[in-house]
């Protein structure tokens, strides 16, 4: 026991303000599979935590008029106060800003320099600042969107350092084909194969200077390190690669897992692993990219207003309701809906009809026919056997899914049992049995072959549900007993001492009215939801307003773009020119609706190409945040070339 070792991690969660039931599920299944690898024996290393730099973080410090650090630490505060309401048991909990990441992060980029494998040059390209990502022509959506949070980016100029990413592409291919399970599911792995690998890697672009929130470049500290590049080495750090006590790393490296959202599976499956190969490391074994719990068919997002978080709903129905229902509704890698009715269907049928009824049925025949003692089982043939039978199969199945991460159908494997022994009940009608004085040994074995399916029931839940396994011991009158609670005791049936005296409890998971219920969640996320304040920009100066040349121009013309089906290409009359601009507003209009119309242009921004056409110019327009609703403000009654002040 303790000789085998296993490292699981969770993304570190960006700390722009409270973590919804998204950011839950893949901490709740972290801890799932770290706790079941404790369980059966294994020496674990769970690591969590927040990435803290970038220039987003910088920014919303100085809008709240705090220094970066003072705003992050209440945020983080919030963070682990969560992970200990929800009872998750991670070993060690990393801030990329601490000093034991942040030094290793500034030896990490140097050899990489020292190598040739980081190098200096110039970058021009699309940025998006939420996503702090660089994006290609070619990968962003019309109207130079970015492909990710689906927001405008912007061209950044700047002289920057790169990391070679393009020189791993081959060795990158070759892992992924020799290794099936690297990239998992099956459709993340083709999806960076297909889409990134081996459509040809770019040069990574892996320092900025535009802002000076996160690590410097020891040898050149005008530059910081760009921010994924700092992140994902935490995974190393954390364990304190390259660092005086670095036991840690030699025992746990490489990580069984990392689990993400599948969002930020590009980062984990071919730029961490690059800079692992650069470096000499060994690999991941693997990169599990987890689906979305969606709300209403859509991402969960604070601009939709669609949030759940996980405080109220523990508070109201348990943390073990919580995690059985993050890991029992939805299939671990793909998308998944919540609503508030698939949840308490959850914890109505499962929780407290399948599991509570058979744990208080059970207890309360023990009590009333054997006075409170389990008494020892004969040996009867037929269903008796078969209960075992299905008993004793929970051990490998659920070993089995625990490890390929299929949490879903582990739990099913115990329900499996839950369920068969609520039919073994019906089939056997202790009641009757009971009054029947020579059937005694037969009443004796229902009721032990009950109790010790409910003990190898609480024994397989306790990596899942630990608080409802001990509620389920104490009404066994188990507690003690340590030598049967162990998972290699689920290998054997007929563990519980003959004469265990039971404890009848309140029920597990009391019944819920549904339709009751649903309008209390209502009220519940209504009061509970966190109202948006309006973002504004930085303040300007009349002055600086004044840079932008506002025009009224009359649309002459107007077709469909060439090569983007969301881009419109206009002619539009400004005055005595006329000017060509291009603009993402194909969803919302169609060409001939625009002609003739008088609408608001910005006149003096650079000419940019947008897929390959010129547009020399803006058209403003009024869009909601999600983009759901675009509206062009018209101009009635005045002349083209009008300036708007």
């Amino acid at each position: 026991m303790g000789n085998k070792s296993f490292y699981v991690t969770t993304p570190i969660y960006y700390p722009s303000g409270k973590l919804h039931i998204g950011h839950t599920y893949t901490t709740v299944a972290a801890d799932a599979i770290a706790r079941f690898k404790r369980f059966t024996g294994y020496d674990v290393k769970f690591l969590t935590g927040t990435d803290e730099h970038g220039e987003k973080i910088q920014k919303t410090a100085i809008e709240k008029g705090l220094s970066p650090k003072e705003y992050l630490d209440d945020i983080i505060e919030d963070i682990k106060k969560l992970w200990k309401t929800m009872d998750i048991s991670y070993d060690d909990f990393i801030r990329t800003t601490e000093d034991r990441h942040k030094k290793i992060v500034q030896k990490i980029f140097t050899t990489l320099y020292e190598k040739g494998d980081i190098y200096k040059s110039e970058y021009e390209g699309w940025y998006c600042t939420p996503c702090e990502s660089f994006w290609t022509e070619t990968q962003l959506l019309e109207g130079n969107k970015c492909p990710d949070c689906k927001r405008e980016a912007k061209i950044a100029k700047e002289e920057a350092y790169f990391f070679k990413l393009s020189k791993y592409q081959d060795a990158l291919i070759k892992h992924f084909e020799e290794n099936p399970m690297f990239c998992y599911p099956e459709s993340r792995k083709n999806e960076m194969l297909n889409n990134f690998l081996k459509a040809g890697l770019e040069d990574l672009c892996v320092s900025r200077t535009t802002f000076d929130w996160g690590i410097k470049v020891p040898f050149d500290e005008r530059h910081v390190i760009y921010v994924w590049f700092d992140a994902v080495c935490n995974y190393i750090t954390g364990l304190g690669y390259l660092s005086e006590d670095d036991a840690d790393y030699k025992k746990f490296w490489p990580a069984d897992v990392h689990i993400v959202g599948k969002e930020i599976v590009r980062f984990h499956s071919i730029i961490w692993p690059a800079i692992l190969m650069a470096l000499d490391v060994e690999l991941p074994k693997q990169i599990f990219g987890h689906g979305w719990i969606l709300f209403a068919d859509d991402k969960m997002s604070k601009s939709k207003g669609n949030i759940v978080y996980p405080e109220p709903l523990i508070e109201r129905y348990g943390i073990d309701a919580l995690k059985y229902f993050l890991l029992r509704e939805f299939t671990f890698g793909q998308d998944g809906s919540y609503t508030n009715r698939n949840f308490l269907n959850r914890i109505n049928s499962n929780l407290c009809n399948d599991l509570g009824n058979l744990v208080s049925r059970t207890v309360a025949m023990v009590e009333k026919y054997r006075d409170g003692k389990i008494p020892s089982s004969k040996v009867f043939e037929g269903v008796h056997t078969e209960i075992k039978e299905v008993a004793l199969s929970v051990y490998s199945k659920v070993e089995d899914n625990m490890n390929k991460l299929n949490f879903s159908e582990a739990l099913e494997e115990i329900w499996k049992l839950i369920r068969r022994s609520n039919k073994y009940i019906d089939e056997t009608m202790p009641w009757a049995i009971a009054k029947d004085e020579n059937k005694a040994d037969e009443l004796d074995t229902v009721l032990y072959n009950l109790c010790e399916s409910i003990r190898i029931v609480a024994v397989a839940l306790t990596p899942f549900m630990e608080l409802t396994s001990k509620n389920i011991y104490t009404q066994l009158g188990i507690s003690e007993d340590k030598e049967i609670l162990t998972w290699e005791s689920i290998q054997v049936f007929g563990k519980i001492k003959k004469d265990t005296i039971v404890k009848k409890g309140e029920a597990l998971f009391p019944r819920i009215d549904i339709e009751k219920e649903l309008e209390e969640m209502e009220k519940m996320f209504e009061t509970k939801e966190e109202v948006k304040p309006l973002e504004h920009k930085e303040e300007i100066t009349i002055d600086e307003f004044d840079k932008a040349e506002l025009r009224v121009g009359k649309i002459l013309k107007a077709e469909k773009h060439p090569k983007a089906d969301k881009l419109l290409v206009f002619e539009v009359e400004l005055g005595s020119e006329k000017r060509q601009i291009v603009s993402g507003i194909a969803k919302y209009y169609k060409p001939e609706e625009l002609i003739g119309k008088s609408v608001i242009v910005v006149c003096n921004l650079k000419p940019v190409k947008l897929r390959g056409v010129e547009s020399q110019g803006m058209i403003l327009a009024a869009a909601t945040d999600d983009d759901e609703k675009l509206v062009l403000p018209t101009v009635e009654n005045m002349p083209s070339g009008v300036i708007v002040r």
